[in-house]
Formats: structure tokens, sequence, C-alpha cells
């Protein structure tokens, strides 16, 4: 099991920054895929940054590229924690965010590859 823990969140406005966090802890051990999602009202939940630990690879969604920034620290598996460096944003980036971890993740911005969930963090981008 995987228990995972969101922090950061709050309001701000456009062109504003946001840093997310999320602490990561239980049996962990070799390669791993995190990832960031987030979810509107009404909209699906959509990958926002993922990495893969075992290259140091990252992955972003078309509409956030250039603003986002996912970074990951990991001492040994017994502190790991995924950030999300969030420049630039905009309204349309309001949305409850999670923090998303899986053993394998062919495709590492879709949902249904991860196995454990955070309980998600408020982003909300307003003037």
């Amino acid at each position: 099991q995987v228990q995972l823990v969101e922090a950061g969140g709050g309001s701000v406005q456009p062109g504003g920054s946001l840093r997310l966090s999320c602490t990561a802890s239980g049996r962990i051990t070799g390669t791993y895929f995190m990832a960031w999602f987030r979810q509107a009202p009404g909209n699906e939940r959509e990958g926002v940054a993922g990495m893969y630990s075992g290259l140091g690879s990252k992955f972003y969604a078309d509409s956030v590229k250039g603003r986002f920034t996912i970074s990951h620290q990991d001492n040994a598996h017994s502190a790991l924690s995924l950030h999300l460096q969030m420049d630039n944003l905009k309204s349309e980036d309001t949305a409850m965010y999670y923090c998303a971890f899986a053993w394998n993740a062919f495709q590492p911005l879709e949902s249904k590859t991860y196995d454990y969930w955070g309980q998600g963090t408020q982003v909300t981008v307003s003037s």
C-alpha cells in the first residue's frame, strides 16, 4: 500500500504561481511512476504532469508545457515527495489537483494507469 498526501493548494490571481507537494509513504521499492492530475467540476480527470523514477523522464500535458514543472525527491524511498511548480496560472487551471502513484504506467498521463491516489488539493485561479 502507498499513501499519498497533497498540500499547497490555494487561491491565486491569473499570472500568479503556486507550488503543490505530495508526500508518499508505504512500502515503496524499485522504480515507479508518479503524476499530477486535475479535475474541474463537470470535467473528466486529466493528466497534467508525470515522471518515471527509473530514467528521470518527465511528461506534460500540452496545456501546461512551459508553465508547470514537475520534480521529485527520493531519499532511498524513505522520504519520497513529488512537487508541481505552477507558474503563469490561468483561470482554466482551476481544479482539484491529485497526486497519483503506480508501479507501471504505460500511459503516464492516463488516470486508469494509476493505483494509488491522494485526497486532492484545490487550486483556484481568479481575479
